[in-house]
């Protein structure tokens, strides 16, 4: 029997004509050699798993990943409907009914305005999962852009890039937040997911960056460059498919960090404003009366507790998933 074996890390194959031909990672797994069905060798072959199937095997037997993963689609989609579960309007109150406690029709009771609690706390559901996963599409891409330029061609755009994430890095979030967002008095969330971009890309540009320098060390890239590859071709068949791993996992884990930094910027007043519908803007509200009716508070600050910790248990279970190491 011939002793099958497969060099993971090759990126080129014989043509048979004495010649080589380059090949992405998908097309060099391909060639791996697989369980022959029977002695003749015939029979089914058994298609060999990539990364990302593996992963997919991994989290569909973790219950972290299912958990979270049901918690996040049950949020998107109130955040799409809201009103499949909240019939009301969270503006319509009525001061006759403030600061009163769970009755029929209101399960969670009424805040100091007299409006729903339960309706605020769903309807609020909308706009922290959109800033939340607008702020991460455009951290991640911009993020991973730069960091994939500065890792490839390095020199002088990778000092001139570094140096500029370093000032960013610099400044505190919350602070800089206070002095940006206090002089834009628009209402919507666009100022808010704008501040979170600027602040927050440097932290995928990094992990790009790094990625983009391990993976570009590889036989199989090398070998590609070797056979006059062209730098498009190399960053995107053979580089981004090995270094995009590693910013999924922290972009899921940071957008559960972007939904709480919206909340804290409503309720320090600078980030959505009413009569805007926001958690972290009923929370605000809510603090004065803790005594009176702690129900009003209780609700908005679960909820939001709720979806971060979920965000950050999925990308927990997606990191455990695609790291290697722990395979």
């Amino acid at each position: 029997m011939s002793d099958h074996r497969y060099e993971a890390e090759g990126a080129f194959a014989g043509t048979g004509r004495g010649g080589t031909v380059d090949l992405g990672v998908d097309e060099a797994e391909i060639l791996e050699k697989r369980p022959e069905g029977g002695p003749d060798g015939t029979g089914p072959r058994e298609r060999p798993r990539s990364l990302w199937s593996d992963a997919w095997r991994d989290l569909r037997r973790n219950p972290v990943f299912i958990v979270s993963a049901l918690v996040i689609v049950f949020l998107v989609l109130i955040s799409v409907w809201p009103s499949a579960i909240a019939s009301g309007s969270p503006l319509d109150c009525d001061l006759s009914k403030a600061q009163q406690g769970p009755q029929a029709g209101h399960p969670f009771g009424f805040d100091g305005q007299g409006c729903d609690v339960y309706t605020r706390t769903v309807h609020g559901a909308r706009t922290s999962v959109t800033v939340g996963v607008l702020a991460t599409l455009g951290v991640a891409v911009l993020g991973s852009v730069l960091g994939a330029l500065a890792g490839f061609f390095g020199g002088f755009w990778d000092s001139v890039l570094s140096r500029i994430t370093d000032v960013f890095f610099a400044i505190p979030v919350v602070l800089g937040g206070l002095v940006l967002l206090s002089v834009i008095t628009s209402n919507t969330i666009w100022p808010v997911i704008g501040f979170i971009v600027l602040l927050g890309w440097p932290q995928i540009f990094r992990i790009a960056r790094g990625a983009v320098i391990t993976a570009q060390q590889n036989d199989y890239v090398q070998a590609a460059r070797a056979l006059g590859a062209s730098n498009a071709r190399l960053v995107l068949r053979h580089i981004a498919p090995n270094a995009v791993a590693p910013v999924i996992v922290v972009a899921t884990i940071a957008l559960g960090t972007y939904i709480a930094l919206e909340a804290t910027l409503s309720y320090l007043g600078v980030g959505l404003k009413p009569p805007s519908v926001s958690w972290g803007i009923d929370i605000s509200a809510a603090s004065p009366y803790i005594r009176n009716a702690p129900h009003a508070l209780l609700w908005p600050s679960g909820a939001l507790a709720i979806t971060v910790l979920a965000f950050i248990m999925l990308g927990d279970a997606v990191r455990d998933a695609l790291d290697p190491k722990l395979r």
